[in-house]
C-alpha cells in the first residue's frame, strides 16, 4: 500500500508545486503579451520615430560641417641623462680635500618623469605663449594667436577691462587681470591642448603633442615649448658645474695675472742692477723675492689649470643629450568628424532618445491605468 499518495499533507505539497508552475507559466505569458503590446505601441509611433531620426541625421550632418577639425603637432625626442661625475669621482674626491668642488652633484633634480611635469608648469607655458612667431607673413605673439582663433575678444566686448588687454609688457609687471588670464589659459592648455607622455616606459623617448583648432598655432607652440623647456632643463642640470667652472676660470685668470706681474718684477729687478757687484748680496734680494713669487704663482697656476680642465670635463659629462627624432611638419595631422559619421551618430542618438521617451510614456500610462 502506498501511504504517500493517501497522505493529505503530501497531497497539499503536490498541489502547491503545481500551482507555482501554473503561476510561472502565466507570468511568462503575460510578459510576452506585454512585450507584444509595447512593440505595437512603438510601431504606432513609427512616423514620429522616423521623423526624429531624419532630424537627428540632419543635425549630425550640420554639426560635422560646422565643427572645426583638430590639428595635432607632435615632437618626439630622446633624452639621455648626463653621467653626473662619472669617472671623475676619484678626482673630485681628491679635489674636495683641498677645498675645490668640481660639481657633478646636482644630477637628481630632474630624475625620472619630472621633466614631463616641467612641460606643464605655468612658467614654461607662459614663456611659450609670450614668444613671437611668424603667422601668415606677420609677427604675432602666440598668446594673441590663441585668443584670436578661440574668438575670445568677441566675448569680451561687454567687459572693458578685458577688451583692450595685451601681453607686451614684462611678465613681472603683469596686472592682476593679466595674471588671471594666464592662469586660465595655462589650465585650458594643460587640459585640452598639451599632452606630454613617454610612449614606452622602458625607453627615454618623450612625445610632446599639441592639439588645437589652428594648424599654425599647434606647430608653433610645439616647436617653442620643446625648445624652451629643453634649454631650461639643460641649463638647470649643468648650473652647478658651470658655476664651479666659472669660479676656477676667474681664479686661473687672477693667478696668471699675478704670475705675469711677478715675471715682470724679476726682469725689472735684474735690469735695475745690470752689473751687480758680487760683494754686495743685498742687491740680489729684490730679484730673489720676485723669483720666489714667480715660482709660487707658477705652482698655484699649474694646479688651478689642472682643476679647470677637470671641471670642463665634468661639465660635459653633466650635460644631458637631447636629440630630436621627429618634429611637426605642415600639413599637420587633421582629426575631423566625417559627414557620414555625423549623420549616423545623429540618427542613433535621436532614435535612442525617441525609444526611451515613448517607452517611458507607455509605462507611465499603463501604471496610471491600474
Amino acid at each position: 500500500m502506498n501511504t504517500t499518495d493517501n497522505n493529505p499533507e503530501n497531497a497539499h505539497i503536490g498541489n502547491s508545486y503545481r500551482r507555482e508552475d501554473v503561476d510561472d507559466e502565466i507570468s511568462l505569458k503575460e510578459l510576452i503579451l506585454k512585450l507584444q503590446e509595447w512593440w505595437r505601441y512603438l510601431m504606432g509611433k513609427w512616423k514620429v520615430i522616423l521623423l526624429a531620426g531624419i532630424i537627428g541625421g540632419l543635425l549630425g550632418l550640420g554639426y560635422s560641417v560646422i565643427k572645426k577639425p583638430i590639428y595635432t603637432a607632435e615632437t618626439t625626442f630622446v633624452l639621455e641623462e648626463g653621467e653626473s661625475g662619472g669617472g671623475l669621482a676619484q678626482y673630485a674626491g681628491l679635489a674636495s680635500m683641498v677645498g675645490i668642488d668640481l660639481g657633478g652633484g646636482g644630477g637628481g633634480i630632474f630624475k625620472g618623469d619630472n621633466i614631463l611635469e616641467l612641460y606643464k608648469s605655468r612658467r614654461m607655458i607662459q614663456k611659450t605663449l609670450l614668444a613671437k612667431d611668424t603667422f601668415e607673413g606677420k609677427q604675432q605673439q602666440l598668446i594673441e594667436r590663441y585668443i584670436e582663433f578661440n574668438k575670445m575678444r568677441e566675448g569680451w566686448e561687454d567687459k572693458p577691462e578685458l577688451v583692450n588687454v595685451h601681453f607686451t609688457d614684462n611678465p613681472k609687471n603683469f596686472s592682476r587681470i593679466q595674471d588671471s588670464l594666464i592662469n586660465k589659459f595655462t589650465k585650458d592648455i594643460n587640459d585640452n591642448i598639451l599632452e606630454v607622455t613617454k610612449p614606452d616606459k622602458k625607453l627615454s623617448i618623450i612625445s610632446v603633442k599639441v592639439k588645437s583648432k589652428d594648424e599654425l598655432f599647434s606647430k608653433s607652440f610645439a616647436d617653442n615649448i620643446v625648445a624652451k623647456v629643453n634649454a631650461f632643463y639643460v641649463a638647470t642640470k649643468t648650473k652647478k658645474s658651470l658655476e664651479n667652472l666659472t669660479v676656477l676660470q676667474n681664479q686661473a685668470d687672477s693667478v696668471k695675472a699675478v704670475l705675469n706681474a711677478s715675471i715682470g718684477g724679476v726682469a725689472a729687478a735684474v735690469d735695475a742692477n745690470p752689473n751687480l757687484n758680487p760683494a754686495f748680496q743685498r742687491l740680489r734680494v729684490g730679484s730673489q723675492r720676485k723669483q720666489v713669487d714667480v715660482q709660487a704663482s707658477g705652482a698655484v697656476y699649474q694646479e688651478i689649470v689642472k682643476n679647470l680642465e677637470l671641471a670642463k670635463i665634468s661639465l660635459r659629462n653633466d650635460k644631458p643629450l637631447i636629440q630630436v627624432i621627429d618634429e611637426p611638419r605642415l600639413p599637420l595631422k587633421k582629426d575631423s568628424l566625417g559627414r557620414i559619421v555625423g549623420v549616423f551618430l545623429g540618427v542613433f542618438f535621436t532614435g535612442l532618445f525617441s525609444l526611451f521617451f515613448f517607452t517611458s510614456t507607455y509605462m507611465y500610462r499603463k501604471t496610471m491605468k491600474y
